[in-house]
């Protein structure tokens, strides 16, 4: 079993800026891909951004230019520098971890990202 846990959400004036991070622990296996993805109120869960093993990273188009996902396997996290934020980005932000073979795949609960206009 793998653990997530992630810290950084918070309230915040549009323009501003939050970093999100997610820590795993427990029986980790590589290789795997960590995710951010959000769910605003009324609202599907939506993917947000990822990066691989390799360092790939993929996000979604409207957050492109604006966040920036990176990752430390050497602590077992993932971090989502979000910049330029704006009250669309506010949502609860998800960490998840999958592996490359897609056999495994957990969550985290969850942190609040709030932003006023």
């Amino acid at each position: 079993q793998v653990q997530l846990v992630e810290s950084g959400g918070g309230l915040v004036q549009a323009g501003g800026s939050l970093r999100l991070s997610c820590a795993a622990s427990g029986s980790i296996l590589n290789p795997n891909t960590m995710s951010w993805y959000r769910q605003a109120p009324g609202k599907q869960r939506e993917f947000v951004a990822a990066v691989t093993s390799g360092g790939n990273t993929y996000y979604v188009d409207s957050v492109k230019g604006r966040f920036t996902i990176s990752r430390d396997d050497a602590k077992n996290t993932v971090s989502l520098q979000m910049n330029s934020l704006k009250p669309e980005d506010t949502a609860v932000y998800y960490c998840k971890q999958r592996t490359t073979d897609g056999r495994y795949e957990y969550w985290g609960l969850g942190t609040q990202v709030s932003v006023s206009s």
